[in-house]
């Protein structure tokens, strides 16, 4: 079916509304000249009208919803204007910021659980561990959802029960009802970080996702490193529960940030167009009833299991990163012990716990550092060769014929600050050295974490491409947020038999094993690459 007449101009696309580019139409009719030509009306105006016009023209042409209406289609994310694009980047931002912070601020007020329940220290951490287990449940429920409703579904419907759990754990007088309202607040808020990912894709073109994807990367970190700066004042001050109310505030007004957001991902805007204008729907891949079900269990359960036993690429990254990963929520329960010194065999420093709070603060400055110099690597190394390779005939506008081992040197580089990180803070933590010197070995640490991790997803992704590599990446996140959920619950007790210095060193020389791994697929990634099965 042709949609030609004028008042079929619907006043919202894309699941949402449209409204600013209805008025800007409006307003270029009625202040822009215009003449009538073959019954359309064309516009001569300044380029401030432009934008409209295209719009009006393009939704003048729907004849089908099988794909976009050329490569201007208004409704095709990539064509957004860069406001809404800015908008989307930092709504989604902000709503995965909120999950991960919401992992890490309980946890200085864990010696207080611990007394108020009447429960070991390491059964206090449950409630940190829990929470960490469960973002990594949340993309078997996201994405069905999201492949059936949407990506904004997922952040606006999901978002809310979570924030109610979050709302259960600060007013519960039961220890088990904590940890369970802990764990579903965490399955239910980490879909924004499964479908995060996937929104960047939808618009940004290819050449600008590394920088957009080292921006939204940097999220799993940043906010870990920002509950206990702000759980540690708010747990001194207030107690444990004002570290839910936190969570809880910050969830809201993310969520109402949100609200305005538009679809992003293509299938259900060519849905929503099929309804509107009467067309053929868009082919659905995607089988109905139990096969339904079983499909998604297999991309984002079963298939990224097989893949780590069967992929070396996948396996070896995703250990290399979970280890990471764990040790930095090892930190969460070992800095308390460095720098708070509650207990008799260790005395080092003698912060309150607001004070130790604030020691996460480096972790959060390497982070952004981690993030500058991954956009500046791009543009320097990736970019430059992208450029010179498109210059020259070789590659599409908006594709890449680089081969995925163009994306790690950043992994190169982290591979050395880890080991030297752990070394230089396990050894200066002493009560004879100042406490700013091991503070300050928490920079370089977030720095080599972060650049190790942004160049393993990017790796992960060009190699398989978009369905093997949403598998891959999601057994990376299976892998690497389990493993942040049980390392914290033997740190304390590693720390006390081994001493601070040989505790951290043991990490450290873990991350010398791994150091080679990056290296490794730089050399021989390409013949590995020849023999997989997903590539």
């Amino acid at each position: 079916m042709t949609v030609t007449r004028e008042d079929q101009v619907p006043s919202d696309l894309e699941s949402g509304s449209s409204q600013t580019l209805s008025k800007t139409s409006s307003m270029s009719e009625h202040n822009g000249p215009a003449s009538r030509v073959g019954g359309l009306e064309k516009i001569e105006s300044q380029a401030t009208y432009r934008s409209a016009r295209s719009h009006r023209s393009a939704v003048q042409r729907i004849t089908t919803a099988q794909d976009w209406e050329g490569p201007d289609d208004p409704d095709n994310p990539l064509n957004w204007s860069l406001g809404w694009k800015a908008y989307t980047m930092v709504m989604v931002s902000l709503q995965a910021i909120s999950s991960t912070f919401g992992s890490s601020i309980i946890s200085p007020g864990t010696r207080e659980i611990a007394q108020e329940f009447n429960v070991s220290t390491t059964a206090a951490i449950l409630s940190l561990s829990l929470y960490v287990l469960g973002l990594a449940l949340g993309p078997v429920i996201s994405a069905p959802c999201s492949e059936t409703f949407g990506r904004k579904s997922v952040y606006l419907f999901l978002f809310p029960p979570s924030l109610l759990f979050t709302l259960g754990a600060g007013l519960t007088h039961s220890f088990a009802g904590l940890l369970i309202c802990r764990l579903l607040a965490a399955t239910l808020c980490s879909g924004c970080l499964a479908v995060g990912a996937g929104s960047m894709s939808d618009i940004w073109l290819p050449k600008h996702r590394a920088a957009a994807g080292a921006v939204y990367m940097l999220v799993p970190f940043l906010g870990p490193a920002m509950g206990p700066s702000v759980g540690g004042y708010v747990a001194l001050y207030k107690g444990w529960r004002w570290t839910q109310w936190c969570i809880l505030f910050l969830g809201t007004f993310t969520y109402i940030v949100a609200l305005p957001q538009r679809e992003t991902y293509k299938k259900i805007i060519l849905q929503q167009r099929a309804k509107k204008f009467n067309l053929p729907p868009p082919p659905n891949t995607i089988p109905a009833g139990w096969e339904r079900m079983k499909f998604f269990l297999t991309v984002s359960l079963f298939r990224p299991i097989n893949m780590i036993l069967t992929e070396p690429i996948v396996s070896f990254l995703s250990i290399y990163t979970a280890f990471n990963f764990s040790v930095l929520f090892c930190f969460f329960a070992a800095f308390p012990v460095v720098y708070q010194s509650p207990y008799p065999d260790i005395q080092i420093y003698h912060f309150n716990t607001g004070e130790a709070g604030l020691i996460f603060l480096g972790l959060g400055i390497g982070n952004l550092i981690s993030t500058a110099i991954s956009i500046w690597l791009d543009r320097i190394t990736y970019q430059r060769k992208f450029t010179k390779i498109h210059s020259n005939g070789g590659a599409a506008a908006a594709g890449s014929t680089l081969p995925p081992e163009e994306r790690l040197i950043n992994a190169k580089i982290g591979s050395f600050l880890l080991p030297i990180s752990l070394f230089w803070f396990g050894w200066t933590a002493r009560p004879n050295i100042h406490w700013i010197v091991p503070t300050l070995a928490t920079v370089p640490f977030a720095i080599g974490n972060l650049l190790v991790f942004t160049s393993t997803m990017l790796y992960l992704m060009d190699t398989y491409g978009p369905m093997g590599g949403a598998s891959a990446a999601a057994a990376n996140g299976i892998l690497r947020y389990v493993a942040g959920a049980v390392f914290p619950l033997f740190t304390v007790q590693m720390y006390r038999a081994m001493g601070v210095g040989w505790a951290t060193s043991l990490l450290a020389f873990i991350t010398v094993a791994l150091l080679p791994i990056p290296w490794i697929l730089a050399v021989y990634g390409p013949k590995i690459r020849g023999r997989s099965g997903y590539t």
